[in-house]
């Protein structure tokens, strides 16, 4: 091959695979076909296929590309010699790609909403590059200040960092692209300081706290199934929680998923509606059992995340949109979950009124909220031990008193 022929295939290989991040990014891996990505770029589908024989194929090598990205903000990040300067780094690093995305002088990236839904032994490879770039961010945060910490401590708060980075890609772009850095100095600063004047302010979940239930008058039957199919689609993407597996996991048959559901995308519909609802039920219990905003804050982020770890957990990602082919129904999701990181961040100005909170931007901090609460469903993946008991100190104190924070006591 010429290194003309060499030039226009590799241009033409990237062109597909920013296409089809697009698309991927719009309508999942199963949504997503080969000739709506083909035709987005004046090509047809034999075309496409010659460079990647199946849209598996395709999707992981978007995944790949969007790993490599992350990974080289890590590794520059990396060369600072102390820990507080690397994480400010790695956020910067971030925001400084996410523009030249938004910019378009860097290609699309794929979101990660997907990976699991790729097959073998696409998600092997896939998942082998991801635990690399997770080991490379939780060597950022080895330090002597992390010296005390223990291996589930470190990867804890690694895992923290790198799902706010993933979280940041999705509300970002509200800003003006000119301020994406100031707004990763501002992500960096409640990361690396956490949130109040004193972190001392931090207590235990009370008993009272411990109490709260949020589904007490569901249905159970009903119940099953949100659960079931919130865990598969985290788990699996909605290509890979099938009707079968959300029946297999319930020990039901086919059947009966269908005398109860009319279709899995209601369903999935469905899920949200009870996530939604139970945030709202979090939020609404801190304010009646708690005064000040950081207070209000702590108790509804541990209770979520201790949720999302429970039997009765957990709740559906938001990732899970691209399930949704109804527009009116995607748009609701996404104003509803505006709405509510609007309410957390309510909370976090309650808390700079009353001095609880230290200045800081509490949008930031209502995001970051989110993100610690949505993340909490996947943190079993990579800290083992973790559970519904231990998640609060382990996971959501240091995001709240500052990830370089000494452990818990046992």
């Amino acid at each position: 091959m010429s290194a003309v022929q060499t030039q226009r295939y590799q241009e033409k290989r990237e062109a597909i695979l920013s296409a089809a991040a697009l698309q991927f990014n719009q309508h999942g891996v199963k949504g997503a076909t080969l000739a709506e990505i083909a035709s987005s770029v004046g090509l047809v589908t034999n075309s496409v296929t010659y460079y990647y024989r199946k849209k598996e194929d395709l999707a992981s090598a978007c995944f790949q590309r969007s790993i490599d990205a992350f990974m080289q903000v890590a590794t520059a990040a990396a060369a600072e010699r102390h820990v507080t300067a690397r994480i400010v780094a790695y956020c910067r690093g971030l925001a400084r790609l996410f523009a030249a995305v938004d910019e378009g002088s860097h290609p699309p990236l794929v979101l990660f909403n997907d990976m699991r839904a790729l097959p073998s032994p696409q998600f092997e490879a896939v998942s082998k590059a991801y635990t690399a770039m997770f080991r490379k961010v939780r060597d950022l945060l080895r330090s002597p200040e992390t010296a005390s910490l223990s291996r589930a401590d470190l990867s804890t708060r690694a895992y923290a960092l790198l799902s706010l980075g993933h979280w940041m890609r999705a509300w970002i772009a509200r800003h003006e692209i000119v301020e994406y850095v100031d707004v990763a100095d501002r992500v960096s600063d409640i990361v690396i300081r956490g949130s109040a004047p004193d972190p001392a302010a931090w207590t235990a979940a009370s008993e009272q706290e411990r109490s709260w239930t949020f589904r007490r008058d569901a249905d159970p039957t009903a119940e099953a199934f949100l659960r079931a199919a919130s865990h598969m689609v985290n788990e699996q993407g909605y290509r890979g929680a099938s009707v079968d597996k959300i029946s297999a996991m319930l020990n039901v048959t086919k059947g009966s998923f269908y005398h109860h559901n009319d279709n899995k995308e209601d369903l999935v519909w469905a899920c949200f509606e009870r996530s939604f609802d139970i945030i709202r039920t979090a939020l609404t219990l801190a304010d009646r059992d708690f005064g000040s905003g950081w207070e209000r804050a702590c108790a509804s982020t541990r209770a979520l995340a201790r949720f999302q770890l429970s039997a009765e957990g957990p709740m559906l990602r938001h990732g899970a949109i691209t399930a949704l082919t109804d527009p009116a129904r995607r748009a609701e999701v996404t104003r509803t979950m505006n709405r509510l990181t609007t309410r957390q961040t309510s909370v976090v100005i309650d808390g700079l009124i009353d001095g609880s909170v230290r200045p800081l931007d509490p949008t930031v901090a209502g995001h970051i909220g989110t993100g610690i609460i949505s993340g909490a469903a996947g943190l079993g993946h990579w800290v083992q031990g973790v559970t519904e008991h231990n998640v609060a100190e382990l996971y959501v104190r240091p995001m709240f008193t500052g990830i370089l924070c000494p452990p818990a006591a046992r």
